[in-house]
């Protein structure tokens, strides 16, 4: 099933997508026993929100086998992980604000993301799948000048967490082998990213038994399995794509940030 939250005529609500392009909408926890209603709302009527509100986004870096190919990089012994904040959540059909202020590149990186179901500790990778409440597109947006700008502190946290960078959704398959997955990703309609899960070094389930040996995961938490090669440049004006087959599309036009002007400088564009 595919699982939804949304905003109709002011109320918020969650929901699973029908294939007639309905929404059943559903009651009560989407992480424990919902229930479904005799309520459908027209999907192109409702205004989406992420599909579900993590307490903590984890993201993976060097989690890819091409990548460290190419790269010459170190495989990695255990996963490496940074967090993103909740301001930078975002979804299917919102803007990503580019900081022009701050930034000189930033790029889009395709992933799979992981839904987490319950509460889940120090698990097993065999007990990880019972964990796991579903799959979700992710789009872990990029300053890469921001994530190098200090030689001795690569900063992952702030370059990784502007307003905007961490657009997951539109929705959390929950019926899906993520094993057969794979992730492509589109600059204004071009390829530039295609790759399996196959390419992980950490598979889904290892990668929550892992995690879960460090940090207690909670239902609604989310993890960015992490990117592959050509994590392309993105600019104002762009539309990017991230699309998983069997889960769906996650489309965000970029913009430029608007900056607000000091005070005074308002008062004297007003007086002249």
């Amino acid at each position: 099933m595919k699982f939804l939250r949304f905003e109709y005529q002011g109320k918020a609500g969650f929901g699973v997508v029908e294939a007639e392009g309905l929404v059943r909408v559903f009651e009560g926890d989407m992480f424990a026993a919902p229930k479904p209603t005799s309520v459908k709302l027209p999907m192109k009527e409702l205004v989406l929100r992420t599909p579900c509100v993590p307490g903590k986004m984890i993201a993976l870096w060097n989690n890819s086998r091409i990548q460290i190919e190419k790269l010459q990089r170190d495989t990695p012994k255990e996963v490496l992980w940074f967090l993103k904040p909740s301001s930078s959540f975002s979804t299917h059909g919102q803007p990503i604000i580019y900081p022009t202020a701050q930034t000189e590149r930033v790029v889009l990186e395709g992933e799979l993301g992981i839904v987490i179901g319950r509460k889940c500790k120090a698990v097993t990778a065999a007990e990880a799948r019972e964990c796991i409440f579903g799959y979700t597109v992710i789009n872990d947006v990029t300053s890469q000048d921001v994530v190098k700008r200090d030689p001795t502190f690569p900063q992952y946290d702030r370059g990784k967490g502007f307003d905007s960078f961490g657009i997951f959704g539109p929705v959390i398959e929950t019926e899906c082998d993520p094993m057969t997955l794979r992730m492509r990703s589109y600059v204004n309609g071009d390829l530039v990213q295609d790759f399996p899960v196959t390419d992980y070094v950490f598979n889904p389930y290892e990668t929550v038994a892992e995690l879960s040996r460090t940090v207690t995961l909670e239902a609604g938490d989310v993890i960015c399995m992490g990117t592959t090669l050509n994590a392309a440049p993105i600019e104002p004006g762009d539309v990017c794509e991230i699309a998983i087959e069997g889960i769906g599309s996650l489309v965000n036009a970029v913009i430029a940030e608007r900056r607000s002007r000091p005070r005074a400088v308002e008062k004297e564009l007003a007086a002249a």
